[in-house]
């Protein structure tokens, strides 16, 4: 077995997400570097914050061949969170010759419940619409100037579309590789020359395991959120189910996190008894045994 990864890694950031802002605070926050400890070269994609699965899969697919012509690698092993494993999986579908592999983290791989309700609730065209795709895009090309990527484009709209259960479907239908044949099962874990992985987490609601957890506001948002699910009602991590994570070989999917301790946020504030970093870093021993 090599001492390091053979393709390089690429981290992919979900919906309202950055690389690093003002190039000091990681959306992977202390991911990257315990990765590049292990020996891996580590690369955080920048595409748009806000925008549909495609649109940001192009993105990536064109961040993709930045990296293999940088490094010289034939491929490349592409870990996205929340939204981020769609663009992932676009790329890995149209072009399989250039991913070795594609690990999904708290990924919306059925869509998102919450998604679901705000589509409800905001109806298309309508000035409520309007006026939140206005803010949204706003915010989404702020998050893009403070990371340094202000060409990015943003369309928050498109972006809710591709994240409900109807605009998920209508994607998996298109790009199927990975995806579990049953509600809650496994998908294949090597299919079209990709290797594909997924691992989550749900809320656990006891205070006491929460620890520091309580006090960090997302947190408390998340749990909030988490009550508003009925398909995965207790099963899910605020904005994602459970079930709805699951691509390929499912190492798990029910640790203590919610959604954004997924990557370890806030500032490293998570539950006490899942380290989401400690995941990252056993998936790159795993990938290395795969040889890739």
């Amino acid at each position: 077995m090599s001492k390091s990864l053979q393709y390089p890694i690429i981290l992919v950031h979900g919906f309202s997400g950055f690389d690093k802002i003002a190039g000091i605070y990681p959306y992977f926050f202390g991911i990257q570097k315990a990765l590049e400890k292990t020996g891996a070269t580590v690369f955080t994609a920048s595409i748009s914050a806000e925008n549909s699965n495609e649109a940001r899969g192009e993105q990536l697919l064109n961040f993709v061949k930045q990296v293999t012509q940088l490094t010289g690698a034939a491929k490349v092993n592409l870990i996205g969170h929340s939204q981020g494993p769609l663009a992932c999986r676009y790329v890995a579908a149209i072009h399989p010759e250039l991913v070795a592999s594609v690990t999904s983290v708290n990924g919306a791989n059925f869509g998102s419940e919450i998604a679901d309700l705000v589509r409800l609730a905001v109806k298309p065209g309508s000035l409520p619409e309007a006026i939140a795709s206005a803010v949204m895009n706003a915010f989404g090309s702020f998050l893009s100037i403070m990371s340094g990527r202000p060409s990015l484009p943003q369309d928050s709209v498109a972006a809710l579309n591709s994240l409900t259960s109807e605009g998920v479907a209508k994607f998996n239908a298109k790009y199927p590789q990975g995806l579990p044949s049953s509600w809650g099962g496994e998908g294949k874990e090597f299919e079209n020359g990709v290797y594909y992985y997924s691992w989550g987490g749900i809320i656990n609601y006891n205070p006491i395991e929460q620890g520091l957890n309580n006090f960090d506001p997302l947190h408390t948002s998340m749990v909030a959120l988490s009550f508003l699910f009925t398909k995965e009602r207790f099963q899910n991590d605020g904005l994602v189910g459970r079930y709805s994570m699951h691509l390929g070989k499912v190492i798990r999917s029910d640790y203590s996190m919610d959604h954004l301790d997924a990557i370890n946020q806030t500032a490293g504030i998570v539950t006490g008894s899942t380290n989401p970093v400690q995941l990252f870093v056993d998936h790159v021993a795993r990938l290395k045994s795969k040889g890739l």
